[in-house]
């Protein structure tokens, strides 16, 4: 729990809760955005560090009796928006100079910030059931996250906004997969299998973040996102409600009986449910399903973002603008400030806490508990091992301890 209150104390955590808001996309980046951003980014690093001690329950019970999860959909919405239709007038513009892209990256940023947070909490049923009608615009948004990919940012950010929207619709695929549990029938799942791709080549997986090199005999091991993807598409075909309600035409029968093909054994020995995946298969295979009953249907829409984008159609460019001349050139005061209040919420005791593998020794490779007091950076088992390492490390930590120095003084501020 030491860990935890490093981040928030329960009222802390209550009063950021109860003052999230919905903006309009013209303040994106202002200093109540800001605050807002950092409200969240503060709420998703307590979620993070709640769930692994198993005590979310306070943070739950939190959004849903404030009824903060439609909030936080549509502020998710509002950024993705921004991401595709301001933000590339943004960087056309002549006037755009930034001398630091910073604010830029958090709004950017901020995204992944909200989906990881409903990635965390979305385990919970009552999560699910407290978005109401905004769980299908929650839904159209991982569908969208799930077959797009976000191109045309500045150059220099290229790299960073490529990356940050891959990893982004892993997590929106997370979202989908919790969702699936809950909801009894859903629209959107059935293009999932066939619209995923997060191996790169044969040698290459991506997981816990990184890609990692995979020897060839783990070539067949299920990843967590293996996994996720598996147990949507279980969720969805074998859901009694949602069998009833789907059309199961012959191109529809067609592409659900691609995945027999990827149902090996090797594969069900790891995920032993799909047994009845594959069953379900192979009935579909030499059937004809009969067509959904022609019931009367009111069908419900996804309606967020359709409205953002009527509320400011023909407006991108001004709101480009806008933003430009008072969100996104900030003086040296306010980037020393900005970046201040950051090193403060991203402390090194709370980022180690957020790390899912402990620290190793510097020297030996062994678990390591002690850390260079004057670096911070590396890290060690024993005194014995330090003082062996220090030849090696005196100019790392030298430089290290100069740059922090260094850091420490440019962002001093008057309380």
């Amino acid at each position: 729990m030491a860990e935890m209150a490093a981040v928030l104390l329960p009222g802390e955590a209550e009063a950021l809760v109860q003052a999230l808001r919905s903006g309009p996309l013209r303040n994106t980046g202002d200093r109540g955005w800001l605050r807002q951003h950092e409200a969240i980014e503060k709420l998703n690093m307590q979620a993070i560090l709640s769930a692994s001690a198993g005590q979310e329950q306070l943070l739950i019970e939190l959004l849903v009796n404030y009824a903060k999860i439609p909030t936080l959909i549509e502020e998710l919405i509002s950024v993705e928006i921004w991401k595709h239709k301001v933000f590339p007038m943004l960087c056309q513009l002549e006037d755009f100079k930034p001398k630091s892209t910073f604010p830029i990256y958090l709004v950017l940023y901020h995204e992944a910030s909200i989906v990881n947070l409903l990635e965390t909490v979305f385990f919970h049923k009552e999560i699910c059931e407290s978005a109401e009608d905004t769980i299908l615009d929650l839904i159209d948004y991982s569908y969208r996250k799930l077959t797009l990919l976000a191109h045309g940012p500045c150059s220099e950010l290229q790299k960073q906004a490529e990356m940050m929207e891959f990893k982004i619709s892993l997590r929106a695929l997370s979202v989908l997969r919790f969702i699936t549990d809950q909801v009894d029938s859903l629209g959107t799942g059935m293009g999932l299998f066939k619209s995923l791709h997060w191996s790169a080549g044969k040698l290459k997986k991506f997981e816990n973040g990184m890609w990692h090199v995979v020897p060839p005999e783990d070539h067949v091991k299920m990843t967590k996102l293996d996994g996720q993807v598996w147990i949507a598409l279980y969720n969805l075909l074998l859901s009694p409600e949602c069998q009833r309600k789907y059309n199961l035409d012959g191109f529809n029968k067609s592409q659900l009986l691609k995945l027999r093909a990827f149902l090996t054994d090797v594969l069900i020995d790891q995920l032993p449910n799909l047994v009845e995946m594959q069953r379900f298969l192979s009935h579909l295979a030499v059937t004809e399903p009969v067509p959904p009953k022609k019931d009367l249907i009111l069908e419900q829409v996804p309606v967020i973002r359709d409205h953002i984008i009527r509320e400011n159609s023909g407006k991108w460019q001004a709101i480009a603008k806008h933003q430009v001349k008072h969100m996104f050139s900030p003086s040296e005061d306010e980037l020393k400030d900005l970046a201040c209040r950051w090193a403060q919420t991203y402390n090194l005791d709370v980022m180690e806490a957020l790390v899912p593998e402990k620290p190793k020794c510097g020297l030996c490779g062994s678990e390591a508990t002690k850390r260079c007091s004057r670096c911070q950076n590396e890290w060690y088992c024993k005194r014995e091992c330090q003082v062996q390492h220090w030849q090696k490390h005196k100019k790392a930590c030298n430089l290290m301890a100069d740059a922090l120095k260094k850091i420490k003084e440019d962002l001093k501020v008057q309380p």
